[in-house]
């Protein structure tokens, strides 16, 4: 380290560097990312690993792979140079929010209610970049995957912060034509009888809920064809494929004008979804992230 060069940064620029290297997948493309040589940036991890007195890295001919050591130290590494740099952005800019923004949204509710409002946000926050990946696989927010990600549904015990931004009700819907062709299900139990789309996420078993005279239960329902969002479960059913269980908003153009039909909503149990934004909170969450929580949570 040189003499004039104070611990706290030389820590911070090692820190950077492990990242780059983990991200870049090897030592010589990190150096390409940094204006280094590959052999300094070995020997700061080197270095690093002699500090900490673990392996980070394990390194062959072939790739780089990272230790449970060298993971966690990644988490950390993610978290202190994203508060590092929002600290900064903040002080440069007299505290206005600032910065990258990485937002992780499911496909269908992203889409239809999340992408429509960013406009207004970014005008609102102009020095604000927003970074948003539509997914329905969950991002890890602890592992800096993710800044925010917009949720539906119970949620795991964490130690994230979760706000709730809303809810969405689930309908069940088809098609005028499939309904002509098929018949309407006047009972839950007339649907072991129809094409039932579902999604295909991992559960014990696809099973749909319903309420009669004050009692709930579910049945299992079968079908043709699973998807992972709700938008195209609700696109086959109105081209007459089958009947499909989704949340409401994914499909209220679709109900306006005809192309769908909304059934056996007298047996609807109040099939309600929260929907939650989680982030890593406390007295630290960087204000870019403050923002768009605040955001969301007044227009969703």
């Amino acid at each position: 380290m040189d003499a004039k060069t104070p611990p706290s940064a030389d820590r911070a620029h090692s820190l950077a560097m492990f990242v780059a290297v983990v991200e870049q997948g090897s030592f010589s493309a990190a150096a390409r990312l940094l204006g280094l040589s590959p052999s300094a940036v070995s020997r700061t991890i080197d270095r690093i690993e002699v500090r900490l007195g673990v392996r980070l890295l394990l390194r062959s001919t072939r790739a780089l792979s990272i230790t449970a050591e060298g993971q966690a130290y990644l988490q950390a590494a993610r978290r202190i140079l994203a508060d590092l740099d929002d600290a900064e952005q903040q002080i440069a800019d007299q505290g206005a929010p600032r910065g990258r923004l990485r937002v992780s949204a499911a496909l269908s509710h992203g889409r239809l209610c999340v992408v429509p409002l960013l406009g207004e946000f970014a005008a609102l926050y102009p020095h604000i970049l927003v970074d948003i990946a539509l997914t329905d696989t969950l991002v890890d927010i602890a592992a800096g995957q993710a800044d925010v990600a917009i949720r539906f549904g119970p949620l795991a015990d964490s130690a994230l912060t979760a706000r709730k931004l809303g809810e969405t009700r689930r309908v069940i819907v088809a098609s005028p034509d499939y309904l002509s062709r098929f018949g309407t299900p006047q009972v839950p139990e007339d649907l072991h009888h129809h094409n039932c789309l579902n999604f295909n996420f991992r559960r014990v078993e696809p099973v749909w809920p319903f309420s009669r005279a004050g009692r709930d239960f579910a049945l299992t329902v079968k079908g043709s064809i699973e998807a992972n969002n709700g938008e195209t479960l609700g696109q086959l059913a109105a081209i007459g494929v089958g009947i499909a269980r989704v949340g409401a908003f994914s499909v209220v153009q679709e109900i306006a004008d005809g192309r769908l039909v909304p059934i056996l909503e007298d047996f609807n149990p109040g099939d309600v979804e929260a929907i939650h934004a989680v982030f890593v909170g406390g007295a630290t969450t960087p204000a870019r992230i403050r923002a768009f929580v605040d955001f969301m949570a007044g227009r969703l």
